[in-house]
């Protein structure tokens, strides 16, 4: 391998000249994986060409979606070959699967013939090449073994492949790769306290402080396999869950719609979660995050997300200081449409069956990336109780089951509002996103045309 031309950290050079077939990586956020290793695959292309005979190289990069493909290609592969000289053409196609599946292929070709490729990951884009492979944050990918079992053939005929992520709980590819007791791979481990030894400028303790969140700087910079046996969702549910059309007010169709409502005033949010009802799935339309906000804002971003959406349910926590929210909403909204839920533990264990449910059977959408969001769910965890069902407590937090996890406990209240709802009649849906702040001729108090259901789902989950 020539010397590479962009400075790099010891750790970095260590996996850069580390030329093993099978090489795999557990890396912290914020230490270059993917920066690092677009650059052995165009160190490699550029070596290729500059040999006598002429060899040429092919790479494809399997990236967890669209915007990382992007991300891998423009500040890796083409940074890189800019600072090596390198005349780039650009070869981007539509990659059509066996399955008819089409996908945006985002391909350079090098000096010499070799070409890299990077794309979304999935079995269909997993089989579809021959070529070395680099699998960027694996352990983030859905259908991580399904994606193994299509690429492996692949690359069994000689290919190499490079394999780096930060860890995702114990329920996924990576984690099995990076456990195995297989002398096959080259496995390096670069926690943060590591990399920063090796020259990293970053603040440890203050990375630490910004972050806020114990569980997440556990995983994704001290790089600890998080236990995924008493999680109420894992990691691959919660995968499952994510979409990148989720969360998208413009895509809102002319579904039902109902808004989940986790009251919270300053250490805890204030989260108002709207889901839409489209072919059986409930996708995010909307959420909203409050804190240390007055009651009267949260009055009235609720008033904007009902004239909006005009949901057929809104579900609010009435727990504690949610009781006076529960009862001016009813009075705006009418008690038809307000169900105020006491947070028991069965209750709890109510609506949290109710989201586990929709995500085991892939049926609510949620938007992919959003690192909070994926911690907060993953917090709830199951302990068994002295008898009967089991409790549900807030990880490291167990003396207080309802503090904290209020994204949690918002999408729960919106999904547990649909139950008995798939067939409901008579319901005037949302306007065309784009349209809905322009809801004047409904006040927040008045009833559009939901009010006749095929099933009711009152009396569940404490109506009140």
């Amino acid at each position: 391998m020539t010397s590479p031309a962009v400075p790099l950290y010891d750790y970095q050079k260590r996996w850069l000249l580390d030329d093993g077939r099978f090489k795999i990586g557990k890396l912290a956020r914020q230490t270059g994986k993917t920066f690092t290793t677009t650059l052995e695959l165009v160190d490699d292309c550029f070596t290729a060409a500059s040999e006598r005979a002429g060899r040429r190289e092919r790479w494809v990069i399997l990236s967890r979606g669209e915007r990382q493909a992007h991300e891998a290609m423009e500040e890796g592969v083409k940074r890189h070959a800019s600072a090596y000289s390198l005349a780039m053409e650009n070869l981007d196609h539509e990659f059509v699967a066996e399955s008819g599946a089409r996908f945006k292929a985002l391909e350079v070709g090098l000096p010499g013939g070799s070409r890299i490729t990077a794309l979304p990951a999935n079995p269909d884009t997993a089989r579809g090449y021959s070529a070395n492979v680099f699998l960027d944050e694996f352990a983030w990918h859905r259908e991580s073994r399904k994606i193994w079992g299509a690429l492996f053939p692949v690359i069994s005929a000689g290919w190499r492949i490079r394999v780096t992520s930060t860890p995702n709980g114990k329920g996924n590819k990576f984690y099995e790769l990076m456990t195995a007791d297989d002398q096959i791979w080259s496995q390096h481990c670069v926690d943060i306290y590591r990399a920063v030894a090796d020259g990293l400028p970053r603040n440890i303790d203050e990375l630490r402080a910004g972050l806020g969140d114990d569980e997440l700087w556990r995983q994704e910079y001290e790089l600890e396999w998080l236990d995924e046996a008493s999680a109420w969702l894992s990691f691959d549910l919660i995968n499952g869950m994510e979409h990148a059309d989720a969360g998208v007010p413009e895509l809102a169709g002319r579904g039902l719609t109902v808004i989940g409502n986790d009251i919270g005033r300053r250490r805890d949010l204030w989260v108002a979660w709207v889901l839409e009802l489209l072919g059986g799935v409930a996708w995010t339309r909307e959420r909203v995050e409050l804190q240390n906000k007055t009651f009267r804002t949260q009055d009235l971003e609720l008033d904007r997300l009902v004239k909006r959406w005009r949901p057929a349910a809104v579900w609010m926590d009435q727990t504690g200081m949610g009781e006076k929210p529960v009862e001016d909403a009813t009075r705006r909204y009418g008690a038809s449409r307000v169900n105020g839920v006491v947070f028991s533990a069965p209750r709890r264990l109510d609506l949290a069956t109710s989201l586990r449910t929709r995500a085991q059977d892939q049926s609510v959408r949620i938007p992919g990336g959003d690192r909070q969001l994926r911690a907060d769910l993953h917090s709830i965890k199951r302990m068994a109780g002295q008898s009967g069902p089991p409790r549900l407590v807030v990880d490291d937090d167990a003396g207080e089951a309802n503090s904290h996890a209020d994204r949690f406990w918002a999408l729960a209240l919106a999904c547990a509002a649909l139950e008995g709802r798939e067939k409901e009649i008579g319901y005037t849906p949302v306007r065309a996103a784009g349209h809905g702040d322009d809801l004047d001729d409904d006040e927040p108090g008045a009833a559009p045309n939901w009010r006749e259901f095929a099933g009711d789902a009152r009396g569940q989950f404490g109506m009140h």
